[in-house]
């Protein structure tokens, strides 16, 4: 399976960005994390085949996923940007129905990730 991101750039802070994944077959999970300079990478957001969604508390309220099944494709809505947002995103795709959302080895697909600046 193949993930495509696209959607990153700079942005000021308090401005919104919305990010982009495609994939070249169906998962059931699909999720965004992200990576910022010598930090470990996180989870930020997924969603479920179903719908069910789930959210880091850090960007709760500002960050919103979406996904088209038909198109394979999963967004991210990041409104309110901050500097502290400022990473690169990657998407991430699995098809197991059990484990935790935000955990790596949850996965077994990867994009290649887009950067996202807030300044």
């Amino acid at each position: 399976v193949q993930l495509v991101e696209s959607g990153g750039g700079s942005v000021q802070a308090g401005g919104p960005l919305r990010l982009s994944c495609v994939a070249s077959e169906y998962r059931y999970l699909m999720a965004w994390f992200r990576q910022a300079p010598g930090k470990e990478r996180e989870g930020v957001a997924s969603r479920y085949a179903d719908g069910h969604t789930s959210y880091a508390d850090s960007v709760k309220g500002r960050f919103t996923v979406s996904r088209d099944i038909g198109t394979n494709t999963l967004y991210l809505q990041m409104d309110n940007l901050q500097p502290e947002d400022t990473a690169i995103y990657i998407c991430a795709a699995d098809s197991r129905t059990s484990g935790l959302w935000y955990s790596e080895r949850r996965y077994t697909y990867w994009g290649q990730g887009t950067q996202v600046t807030v300044s």
